[in-house]
């Protein structure tokens, strides 16, 4: 009777046991990276490339999934609102951090996102058409305190090129008429054919038009150089350290998710920045690779908070 009773007990722990490491620790199906914004764009390709890294050091798939709309608002609301499990994550803009202060509601918490690592940054390029008599900031703000002042293209309201307008508007002086568009790229090719007398975007947008003689690099708004245009001075080596913004990606999860899981993502993503694959196919583009804690992500996101609101506040930037 007791060498059953002792069968029967071992049988029972190696059943407990067998399913305890059966059951795979995460991740053990494929996950999603959701990205705001449509295929093609800088924060998708960072999505995509970071996404295929990643994916090799957690050994499961991780799948890129686009919901665009409302400046990613639809796209950080769909992951909100997902189970919080290490199965879906946001690949943001920063669009998360300056959208609450512009829009005059949101469909989910600011809370109800969890910061997890930031991916790259790209600094915005103050740029002016290539046959302009603009060289550098000085010769900009010449312009700008002139009694025409300057046309100012942007991306609409509490974008990027708004917000580089409105730094200068305050830290430099000068008069600039902001000239909305539907995109970053309309208003590049505004100032292109001279419709527009600057803008600011994105490096990887306006690199190819610098490289093929169309526009001409006046300033980087972020706090180095990048490698992919070293000949381009920053906005605080030229005398205005304020004007500091950068275009930047970064992986965010549900509130409640699981904080061993989140470290895993995070140091998944670090090691997949840190690649030299990784690295040739962002940094040309002027796409920085910047990998960190969970820690100097989540100090990151709420320096930029600091320095950005009063700026909304001060040009009163409503959601158009």
């Amino acid at each position: 009777m007791k060498l059953l009773y002792k069968v029967t007990l071992i049988t029972f722990l190696c059943l407990v046991l067998g399913r305890a490491f059966a059951a795979d620790p995460w991740p053990n199906h494929p996950i999603k990276f959701i990205v705001g914004f449509g295929p093609g764009g800088a924060n998708d390709t960072v999505a995509r490339v970071v996404a295929e890294a990643a994916s090799k050091e957690l050994g499961q798939s991780i799948i890129v999934e686009n919901k665009p709309g409302a400046g990613s608002v639809l796209g950080a609301d769909f992951v909100a609102k997902s189970a919080p499990d290490g199965y879906t994550f946001f690949v943001s803009a920063g669009g998360i951090v300056t959208n609450p202060m512009i829009k005059t509601s949101m469909p989910y918490r600011e809370g109800d996102l969890v910061p997890v690592g930031l991916l790259t940054i790209s600094p915005s390029i103050i740029v002016v058409s290539a046959d302009s008599k603009i060289n550098n900031i000085k010769d900009l703000l010449v312009s700008a305190r002139d009694a025409k002042g300057l046309n100012f293209s942007t991306a609409g309201t509490g974008s990027t090129p708004h917000f580089v307008a409105e730094m200068l508007k305050v830290k430099a002086g000068g008069k600039y008429e902001i000239i909305p568009y539907k995109s970053g790229s309309e208003g590049m090719v505004a100032v292109i054919s001279n419709q527009v007398d600057v803008t600011s975007e994105a490096s990887v947008v306006v690199i190819p038009q610098i490289q093929g003689g169309k526009l001409k690099a006046i300033a980087s708004t972020w706090n180095k150089r990048i490698a992919a245009l070293p000949n381009v001075p920053t906005t605080k080596e030229q005398g205005y350290p304020e004007v500091l913004i950068g275009h930047w990606a970064g992986v965010f999860a549900p509130k409640g998710t699981p904080d061993a899981i989140l470290e895993k993502m995070n140091q998944a993503i670090n090691i997949g920045l840190k690649t030299a694959g990784v690295q040739s196919r962002l940094t040309p583009q002027g796409i920085e690779p910047s990998p960190g804690t969970r820690a100097s992500f989540i100090k990151f996101l709420a320096d930029e908070k600091a320095r950005l609101e009063p700026i909304v506040k001060r040009a009163n930037m409503k959601e158009d």
